[in-house]
């Protein structure tokens, strides 16, 4: 199915975005899909070098697996913006993977973001600012 017509189906109105979870797409919407996971981070450098508005509360989503068919809608609930060596372990818990534990997200973390940053020519830092975003499964 497509993010189109996932959309339709969801029978809001107005604005979607749709993307995919990076590192593991298709695992991170399954665990969206169990009600695992209810949040996801995102370096904000990148927003910046790719001239990216930043995601707000009340945005819908539709979540894409790694051929990009649709999984499922979110809406955005809360953003907030903290530095990498900052982020809580409740948000941490709320990303759902690995063993749930702040040590885990920010080893996991840490690997992607290097990865990440590294294509636009910028290291990382413990102390770069995060984008947070905590979520809810609307659809289905």
């Amino acid at each position: 199915m497509t993010a189109k017509e996932m959309w339709a189906l969801y029978g809001e109105k107005g604005a979607y975005d749709a993307w995919q979870f990076g590192g593991d797409p298709d695992g991170l919407a399954a665990l969206v899909l169990a009600g695992q996971k209810t949040a996801t981070a995102s370096a904000f450098p990148l927003y910046e070098a790719e001239g990216e508005p930043l995601p707000r509360a009340g945005e819908y989503s539709v979540i894409l697996n790694s051929r990009n068919e649709a999984v499922c809608v979110i809406r955005t609930t809360q953003v907030y913006i903290a530095p990498f060596h900052e982020v809580t372990a409740a948000h941490a818990a709320r990303e759902g993977e690995d063993d749930l534990s702040l040590a885990s997200w920010r080893q996991v973390h840490r690997v992607f973001f290097t990865k990440e940053l590294a294509a636009i020519g910028q290291p990382f830092e413990e102390e770069m600012p995060v984008v947070c975003e905590e979520f809810e499964r609307v659809f289905p």
